[in-house]
């Protein structure tokens, strides 16, 4: 897929800020597709927004961002003869995300709405168009393209076929696997974090305190503790289990929900607003503590267990199955998978600085010391790692790269595609371009026809 179009196409549709300095231009039609018009203030608008987020335009912008603008139309056009249906629920999912994003960023929702100087209800409406026009474009595209699924033979033809200067080099790559163990929990903490909460609980319902106050003193969500513990509107697929349960059984705003128990910590939550199949809810995150005999125990027994795996004892398969409490990869041998791609392959900067750090020196076989780090709820576990496989930099060949040489035939088809359907499109569509917007340098030459060259 032309990275190009769908990059600039996203900047196009993402929401920015719309407090943008204006300039004073007399308003004209500047291009026509179909029957929607595309207008100089658009192509100001979106030029100015690219400069104010640093996003390069490449080429003339009064050229290049009509084209894409143009491209955008003919999309959604055929996405409507196509009968394409954004669920709205998805839409709600990815707006509330960049909400959260935003007053992660901003602070809370007042500094979001006066850094737009707009109502919350006008941004997520805003947010909500751009959105919608996002996964419909998405979703035509992939329509058009379809589901590319290429033999091993179209892969090494296509690899065979590609230029020496077009082979990717590939970054040096490793496979790891990983044993950690979270040390041991007493009870005693976890009867003092609880009794916390309660404390915290009858303060907001006796109005001695305000759930928000306590959530920025308290919290140890340093995220949502910015905002009063205020986490946005939320899906239950958007929350953990425990948490949703409760929150999605809140009625009374006033009141503070019992204590919930999860990956996390221990949570009360307070009731918001609900809106549809979505919640808003503040909630105060509390984790015991860990004390420092337990954390010198939970070191002690991994440097054991890494001195048996050594000694050769016991495998690392069998002793992440036996002790390791890593849910992500006690099922797979202690084996990472990188989440971009799906491989088991990482170059270094994709790992957990972490397990970069101690992974970098490592011979293949070998069994790290025990570390410390943070797993991927935030809560302190004790690790060791096994380089099993490293790969140096190297040009990309078939025996090594399958997956990327596999991915980089599947975007070429699928760009390939999408510029055959543009062409195409162009000749069934009405375009009239502007006389002062025609000796454009366009990348897909098919706008300008016959009755539009004079």
């Amino acid at each position: 897929m032309n990275k190009k179009i769908v990059g600039f196409l996203s900047l196009l549709l993402a929401f920015g800020p719309t407090v943008i300095a204006q300039r004073n231009v007399v308003d004209e039609v500047v291009w026509v597709v179909g029957d929607e018009a595309i207008l100089l203030s658009d192509v100001e608008e979106q030029r100015l927004r690219a400069e104010y987020e640093g996003t390069p335009i490449p080429g003339n912008p009064y050229c290049y961002i009509p084209e894409q603008l143009a491209l955008q139309k003919l999309y959604l056009d055929q996405a409507r003869i196509d009968s394409i249906n954004i669920d709205d629920k998805q839409v709600q999912q990815q707006v509330e995300q960049r909400i959260n994003y935003l007053m992660g960023q901003l602070g809370s929702p007042e500094k979001v709405e006066a850094y737009f100087g707009k109502p919350m209800d006008a941004i997520r409406d805003n947010m909500s168009d751009m959105v919608r026009n996002q996964l419909t474009i998405q979703q035509e595209q992939h329509k058009i393209v379809g589901d590319i699924k290429p033999t091993p033979a179209e892969v090494r033809r296509f690899f065979n076929q590609l230029p020496a200067d077009s082979i990717p080099m590939i970054p040096e790559e490793v496979e790891v696997q990983v044993i950690s163990v979270s040390p041991k929990v007493r009870q005693s903490a976890i009867d003092a974090v609880k009794n916390r909460l309660y404390d915290f609980q009858k303060r907001v319902e006796s109005g001695e305190s305000s759930f928000s106050t306590l959530a920025v003193l308290y919290s140890e969500d340093m995220e949502s503790a910015k905002r009063g513990g205020e986490l946005g509107y939320m899906g239950k697929g958007q929350l953990v289990p425990e948490y949703a349960e409760v929150a999605f059984a809140l009625k009374d705003p006033t009141k503070v929900s019992r204590i919930v128990k999860s990956d996390y910590g221990y949570h009360i939550i307070q009731l918001i607003d609900r809106k549809d199949d979505r919640v808003n809810t503040r909630h105060i995150l509390l984790k015991p503590e860990i004390y420092l005999a337990d954390r010198d125990s939970a070191k002690r027994a991994m440097d054991s267990l890494a001195n048996t795996i050594r000694l050769g004892k016991m495998p690392f398969e069998a002793a992440v199955s036996l002790y390791s409490t890593d849910k992500n990869t006690k099922n797979s041998e202690g084996l990472l998978t990188n989440p971009a791609t799906g491989d088991t392959k990482f170059n270094l900067k994709e790992l957990s600085p972490y397990i970069a750090s101690v992974i970098s020196p490592m011979n293949i076989g070998e069994i790290s010391r025990t570390f410390a780090m943070k797993n991927s709820n935030g809560d302190d576990v004790y690790t060791i790692v096994k380089l099993k496989n490293r790969v140096v930099q190297h040009k990309a060949n078939m025996s090594d790269d399958y997956i990327t040489l596999k991915n980089m035939y599947v975007s070429y088809k699928s760009e390939e595609k999408l510029h055959d359907w543009i062409a195409e499109k162009q000749k069934n569509i009405y375009v009239k371009i502007g006389d002062k917007w025609k000796d454009c340098d366009f990348q897909y030459p098919g706008w300008i026809k016959d009755d539009n060259k004079k």
